[in-house]
């Protein structure tokens, strides 16, 4: 399973198993925001489905292979004097990490975003220690415009902050 076919779908409640499965990984857990729920409980796995799924226009997916969500994306447009700006974040369950999934589902959700938001920035942040996430966001064309020393603390230790960005053409 080199490069593995997937689609970006709204979330569904057939999806809550594989939601508490992949999500629910401390691996994956470890380089998420808090909000991010560790452990992934049932009650917590049906509450981001709910508002996922319920989302006008719908701004978090759920990345698909052979009907299974095996990860998720979603664009968090800002407010305020921020309104032009929209975040992007992502994860993937661990046995796909490495395939290329997430680099091509972040390009496919900057071309729906500046088509369906009325933005003209979107960044994403990486954890210092996280090579992997900070290799998707440069591969799909973001550009790091800062890096701040031990912003984030997570588990215990302090961890650098970076923020990339793409901007619309």
């Amino acid at each position: 399973m080199s490069n593995p076919e997937f689609t970006l779908r709204a979330w569904n409640m057939d999806d809550l198993e594989n939601l508490i499965k992949f999500g629910g990984n401390p691996q994956v857990a470890k380089t998420m925001m808090d909000r991010f729920p560790h452990p992934y409980t049932v009650e917590k796995a049906k509450e981001f489905i709910t508002a996922a799924a319920n989302g006008n226009p719908l701004t978090i997916f759920a990345i698909d292979i052979n009907g299974q969500a095996i990860g998720s994306i979603g664009i968090h447009p800002q407010t305020d004097i921020q309104c032009k700006n929209a975040e992007m974040g992502y994860w993937i369950g661990e046995p796909y990490w490495g395939k290329g999934i997430v680099s091509k589902a972040v390009t496919q959700m900057i071309g729906y975003s500046f088509k369906t938001l009325d933005i003209t920035r979107i960044f994403g942040r990486a954890f210092g220690n996280n090579p992997g996430s900070q290799r998707v966001l440069e591969k799909a064309g973001f550009v790091l415009e800062a890096r701040f020393d031990k912003t984030f603390f997570k588990n215990g230790e302090y961890v650098d902050e970076l923020v990339y960005a793409v901007r619309r053409k």
